[in-house]
């Protein structure tokens, strides 16, 4: 289940964007209920504080942008050079199928590979199924800072690459052309672009998706997701998220969180 900001209170605004989560061991977003005499933090003032951790900049066609010299930015830059220096690392000891299993990486797409900030800015922070299904599918969406050049890392030392994202199978095509046309030059066919499909589940998915019914929770998805691309006879060094939903559930040696102050996907 994916909740707003206002919906869920962001939290205290997930620590406020700035406390980043290196890892899957560390806490989630959920953060403490408020209760009598700790008020929560004050909505407006929360906006503007996630405005300026963004480096937010409103274009002339309406559209949010972050900016590249934003914290947000730094936050970002900060977990990808560790993950590259792992990287080369599980390259270098599992390269050409060593130890039995060629190294991997899976990404989460939407606030991992792909930025929606303009999304959540301009509809305040509120999610709605069909506005949000009409942005995807446009596929306007600009790269997550740092990542397209963290994949091709990753590509030239050898190590496959996988996305597994939230999105659903009706929305494959667009999240096809938009991470092409952001610099993703990977293979993005079936075997390496994994979303939900409701109607036509996955038999590795059996015990919460069957055609009628889908059970899944999000970590139940992808964790089996996971579990599916290392029966395959790849070892994931490495799963990237803005979620730790995206992240727990094991069939990864790392998890990388990286900032989203903006919604919680349980």
């Amino acid at each position: 289940m994916r909740k707003s900001l206002k919906a869920a209170g962001l939290t205290a605004a997930c620590a406020l964007a700035g406390t980043l989560v290196y890892g899957v061991g560390a806490a989630g977003a959920q953060g403490n209920a408020p209760h009598a005499g700790h008020e929560p933090q004050n909505i407006g003032l929360l906006t503007q504080q996630i405005d300026a951790y963004y480096g937010a900049e409103k274009q002339a066609d309406g559209t949010w942008t972050a900016s590249a010299d934003s914290d947000y930015a730094k936050d970002l830059a900060r977990v990808e050079k560790g993950a590259k220096a792992d990287i080369r690392k599980a390259a270098q000891r599992y390269g050409h199928g060593h130890h039995g299993a060629k190294p991997a990486i899976v990404l989460d797409i939407d606030d991992t590979a792909l930025l929606s900030f303009d999304y959540e800015r301009r509809t305040n922070y509120v999610y709605n199924d069909a506005t949000w299904n009409a942005y995807v599918d446009q596929a306007n969406r600009p790269a997550v800072f740092g990542m397209p050049d963290l994949v091709d890392y990753a590509r030239k030392q050898g190590v496959e690459v996988f996305f597994l994202t939230g999105l659903s199978e009706p929305q494959r095509a667009g999240a096809e052309k938009n991470l092409t046309k952001t610099g993703y030059d990977v293979p993005l066919d079936a075997k390496h672009l994994f979303l939900k499909n409701k109607t036509n589940p996955p038999s590795y998915l059996k015990n919460c998706a069957t055609a009628t019914s889908w059970t899944c929770t999000t970590v139940e998805y992808k964790a089996g997701t996971r579990k599916y691309i290392e029966s395959r006879g790849y070892r994931l060094v490495g799963n990237f998220g803005d979620q730790q939903s995206d992240l727990t559930g094991g069939y990864a040696d790392k998890g990388y969180k990286l900032p989203n102050p903006t919604y919680f996907v349980e």
